[in-house]
């Protein structure tokens, strides 16, 4: 494993935060994380993979310790402008590109709308939403929270990390929405929880941004050599026939995930032989 290093990048608007480990030879690679939480979720990866790159993870605007977005209602297209800020400042010109949920679409809009500058494209577990559901999850899955004198804000943090793993969408408790898979271990909960907590004013907006993104109109008009790939334990796994078949010639696989060293180191090397 390679050691991954924490950075900020200063801008007028603010300090973006970013993990990186790695080689500063070839190519490099972003990563970019999944909401709610921060970078700090993907640092197995990061320094798994950085023993053969060098690999840059930022924070998204509003997550972990980057700044806010200056936006009230951000799109995904704001989100990937500060990638690309971030990229500027470090003068990296091309890069490989790795997103997962949130991150995912971030990717996939960066992938469509600057295609010279980035190489090759892991988009891993995105959900796929029909517009039914959307309205009902763009209203109830990520609420507006401020802290108060009580701290109810903390409990309810912990348990929307929590639920998570245990139904989806979270909000709906019952034997229908059920997760099948066993919760992270309370490490992996409390390092998700505190980024969130950082967030707690602005987390959301991220969210929103990513519900608001289709997958379903955008994968398909990716032209670099892309990777579509579902981790086993992954909440949204059930959805990766379909995710499969929004881009002929996509190399889909499901890979199982990072909760162990077993399975990092598997699909460390999946990532490895795709990027390389």
């Amino acid at each position: 494993m390679a050691q991954v290093h924490r950075a900020f990048a200063d801008f007028p608007e603010g300090q973006i935060h970013y993990r990186h480990a790695g080689n500063a030879l070839g190519r490099p690679l972003i990563m970019l994380h999944a909401s709610p939480g921060s970078s700090l979720m993907l640092k197995p990866l990061i320094g798994a993979l950085g023993e053969t790159r060098r690999v840059i993870a930022p924070d998204t605007l509003g997550n972990g310790d980057s700044r806010p977005p200056e936006q009230e209602q951000p799109e995904i297209a704001d989100y990937a402008q500060a990638v690309l800020a971030l990229m500027d400042s470090l003068q990296i010109e091309q890069a490989d590109l790795y997103g997962t949920h949130t991150g995912a679409r971030i990717a996939t809009h960066l992938a469509l709308t600057k295609p010279t500058q980035f190489n090759r494209i892991i988009l891993d577990g995105f959900g796929l939403y029909a517009p039914d559901d959307l309205e009902e999850i763009l209203t109830v899955y990520a609420p507006h929270k401020q802290p108060d004198q009580l701290g109810t804000h903390v409990m309810w943090a912990w348990h929307f990390c929590r639920d998570q793993f245990i139904y989806f969408p979270w909000f709906k408790k019952d034997s229908e929405h059920r997760v099948p898979l066993d919760l992270p271990d309370a490490d992996y909960l409390h390092d998700k929880f505190v980024e969130i907590l950082k967030s707690i004013t602005t987390y959301h907006k991220s969210y929103r941004a990513a519900f608001r993104y289709s997958m379903g109109e955008n994968v398909p008009n990716i032209t670099q050599p892309t990777m579509i790939t579902f981790a086993q334990t992954d909440m949204v796994r059930p959805v990766f026939e379909q995710a499969s078949k929004l881009l002929p010639g996509a190399h889909c696989e499901v890979l199982p995930g990072i909760r162990d060293q077993s399975a990092l180191r598997a699909t460390t090397e999946a990532f490895t032989r795709f990027l390389d």
